[in-house]
């Protein structure tokens, strides 16, 4: 009897199938669904057309940990913070702007430009009026961004109806001219809210000032741009002397530690390039030697290129 009792499967828990029951369904329905597009019908052997009333990818959350996690990071990564333009919304514009979301398949935003007096401001603002419809299932949710280059915001929407973002104020009369030109852009976040934040998973590390930092960095370029950085061997520092210099020189720079590191990291992989900052040396007809570099500012807060000695530099 003793060994009956220390026999294996007297060890085992008893699992109620109720607990099993919603991973269960939900696990299914993402097998049905995973081929389809969000929304799509399942036709079932008796010709009837089942839709799936939810994506399985807005519901993985509530699942078990063990389960969920796995598969979310499998479906995101970096590339769901890319941001995907589908339109820009002008005053007086002759019909809405229409485009088609990842939740909400239709979309119409029209811009109507506010007076000053209603704002307390003499330049006014705007309304932007968005209708969203035809939600491909009942869980989703669209992320926009909208931007003009003075000014980033976003909003969400989850229900079909319409919705209103309010700009207040423009930072200055030359915004205003620009979005009665050229509109305000709208951005849409293709993998909405969930998503992006999951995203972010793989690049929080990136800023991150230890050699935990450092090494999600080196991985990260290796993992998205099959770049690869081989450590030089002693002495890490060396002594660039001036009179090996001419002008003409390129000095390319990189970041791989830090907040500036972590944000040197994603330009790169954005543009395509191998280094976050670049530099060009000049020498003079007396010896000296200077660094022409961009990131400087002048009175008026405009960018320019700066000419500093080298040994200021």
């Amino acid at each position: 009897m003793a060994a009956a009792a220390d026999a294996p499967w007297r060890r085992l828990r008893r699992v109620p199938l109720g607990s099993l029951a919603l991973p269960l369904v939900v696990v299914v329905l993402f097998a049905l669904a995973s081929g389809l597009p969000r929304g799509g019908a399942v036709e079932l052997g008796l010709g009837l057309g089942l839709k799936v009333p939810f994506s399985p990818g807005d519901v993985l959350p509530i699942l078990p940990r063990q389960v969920a996690w796995p598969v979310m990071n499998t479906l995101h990564s970096a590339v769901d913070l890319l941001p995907s333009f589908v339109a820009a919304v002008a005053p007086d514009a002759p019909s809405a702007a229409a485009w088609s979301g990842a939740c909400f398949a239709e979309n119409e935003a029209a811009l109507e430009l506010t007076p000053g007096d209603r704002n307390g401001t003499e330049l006014g603002g705007a309304v932007i009026r968005l209708k969203t419809a035809s939600a491909q299932s009942w869980t989703c949710m669209d992320l926009y961004v909208f931007a003009t280059p003075y000014r980033i915001t976003w909003d969400y929407y989850f229900s079909a109806r319409e919705h209103t973002l309010e700009i207040k104020s423009w930072e200055e009369e030359a915004e205003l001219e620009y979005v009665k030109q050229h509109g305000i852009s709208v951005f849409l976040m293709p993998s909405g809210m969930l998503g992006t934040l999951l995203s972010l998973i793989d690049v929080l590390p990136l800023f991150s000032n230890t050699g935990w930092g450092q090494n999600s960095n080196l991985a990260f370029l290796k993992k998205h741009m099959g770049a690869s950085f081989e450590k030089r061997s002693q002495p890490w520092v060396s002594n660039i002397r001036k009179e090996d210099i001419h002008s003409g020189d390129f000095l390319a720079l990189s970041k791989i530690r830090g907040r500036w590191g972590g944000f040197e990291t994603l330009e790169k992989w954005v543009t395509g390039a191998f280094a976050g900052h670049t530099a060009v040396c000049l020498k003079d007809e007396k010896g000296d030697v200077w660094i022409a570099e961009s990131g400087f500012e002048n009175e008026k807060g405009e960018e320019i290129i700066a000419i500093v000695p080298w040994d200021e530099w």
